[in-house]
């Protein structure tokens, strides 16, 4: 798809087509290269047959490869935001094959440190309730960044002696809601509806700020708060015990901030100070919007960060043990070595992963991967994305934990028992080093 921006963002053409038809991107091109040398001169006059161009584009498309296409340019954002719809038909090889691509145009807004002002959260007593992986992060951050923070637990919580070992005030869940200008809900997705309307919602004030580390349960309307309450989200994207001992090396995990409420006019700053001082603006922070977050959260998790790894991971180290190889072998190939390459992609993305790489090892990525990952996975990623956009997957989840979660208990012993974690125990005993500096340790988080 070429997709043009000329001086004011205005649409050139927009299409793909194989083959034969590729003649006409090149047309589409030569005529938009034509209309921006002309609209230094006659510049309103050139926006509009810029347009018309696109139309004619678009035509073209419809006339020549049976195929059709829509068109929508935000009327409010021009300069800014471009979304075409396209209807893709494929000819080589023979093959008829059509599918839609939507691609949107958009500027991104990232923030740091130098734009963060944290005196905004002076005189601000912050509640963060949970303790538990992103818990005991934000708390311990916000506290070293010099913020008046107090932990809410149940009286009953196993995390309440961690929290007071480590130097933090705690207090009743409901307590530290109802005495906080800003509440920061980090407890289980599953448990904050009920407890939002429970512990949180009566202590609520107009001009308090209500904050997510995710957008599951603003999203999906799970908690909808007071239209008084400011509501915004600081979500790191990492693991709470990395926002914690990256914070402690003097560097930070990226975050993303939105807004879903702003009665009080001011809820932007006050995201971002909070963001700046658990270290995320160190990195970056990049606003987004709730829905954003929590889609490609989920579908993240679910299809590669989680899911797909560890299916991967597992039907890899089931397949060269059911072909006899011994289990040890299978798990460093399969299992250990995965960190070494996460590592490499983590610092410089695929190419600085293939760099390193022998060159025999990176025939076989660039040649049997896309076996592994065929047609039929892309389309079963694409069901799991429609089941979280349309909040299929929150429905199960919020039932599977009201009925008492007995599928997930069962689901979670049956991973816990499969014979790669033994494997791994005894492998990782041999080296003894990597008990050194663990991010996670249940004693203490």
């Amino acid at each position: 798809m070429y997709v043009s921006r000329g001086r004011q963002t205005f649409l050139s053409a927009a299409f793909v087509c194989e083959g034969k038809f590729r003649l006409l991107l090149i047309l589409s091109h030569l005529i938009d290269r034509v209309l921006g040398f002309f609209s230094g001169f006659f510049q309103t006059f050139a926006s509009l047959v810029h347009r018309l161009a696109g139309l004619f584009g678009l035509m073209l498309v419809i006339l020549f490869s049976t195929g059709a296409c829509g068109m929508y340019v935000d009327s409010s954002g021009l300069k800014e935001v471009l979304v075409l719809q396209v209807l893709v038909v494929d000819f080589s090889m023979g093959n008829r094959h059509t599918k839609l691509q939507s691609i949107q145009e958009k500027p991104m807004q990232v923030y740091y440190d130098r734009d963060a002002d944290l005196s905004v959260l002076k005189g601000k007593k912050v509640a963060v309730l949970g303790y538990g992986s992103q818990g005991h992060a934000h708390a311990n951050n916000l506290r070293d960044s010099g913020v008046d923070v107090v932990v809410g637990l149940r009286r009953s919580s196993n995390s309440w002696q961690k929290a007071e070992t480590a130097g933090l005030k705690v207090a009743e869940t409901a307590d530290a809601a109802a005495a906080a200008d800003i509440v920061m809900v980090l407890l289980p997705d599953e448990l904050q509806g009920e407890a939002y309307e429970q512990e949180i919602k009566p202590g609520l004030k107009n001009g308090n700020c209500l904050a997510f580390g995710h957008g599951f349960n603003i999203h999906f309307k799970r908690v909808v708060p007071p239209a008084g309450v400011n509501v915004f989200m600081v979500a790191p994207k990492g693991p709470g015990h990395l926002v914690r001992s990256e914070y402690q090396k003097g560097r930070g995990v990226p975050c993303l901030l939105a807004i879903h409420q702003d009665p009080s006019a001011d809820t932007k700053k006050i995201g971002l100070a909070y963001a700046s001082a658990i270290g995320g603006a160190r990195a970056a922070v990049i606003e987004t919007t709730f829905k954003d977050e929590t889609e490609t959260d989920l579908f993240g998790e679910q299809s590669v960060l989680c899911g797909g790894l560890c299916a991967l991971i597992q039907a890899g180290y089931d397949t060269l043990v059911d072909a006899g190889y011994p289990p040890e072998m299978a798990y460093f190939e399969c299992v250990h070595e995965v960190k070494l390459i996460v590592d490499l992609i983590y610092e410089g993305g695929l190419t600085n992963m293939r760099y390193s790489i022998s060159n025999t090892a990176e025939y076989g990525d660039l040649t049997r991967g896309k076996k592994i990952i065929g047609p039929e996975v892309r389309q079963a990623m694409q069901q799991v994305l429609k089941d979280i956009q349309s909040g299929k997957f929150a429905d199960e989840w919020i039932n599977e934990y009201k009925c008492g979660m007995p599928h997930f208990t069962e689901l979670r012993k049956e991973a816990a028992n499969h014979p790669l974690e033994k494997v791994g125990d005894g492998l990782r005993a041999m080296m003894p080093w990597l008990a050194k500096n663990r991010l996670v340790d249940k004693s203490k988080n």
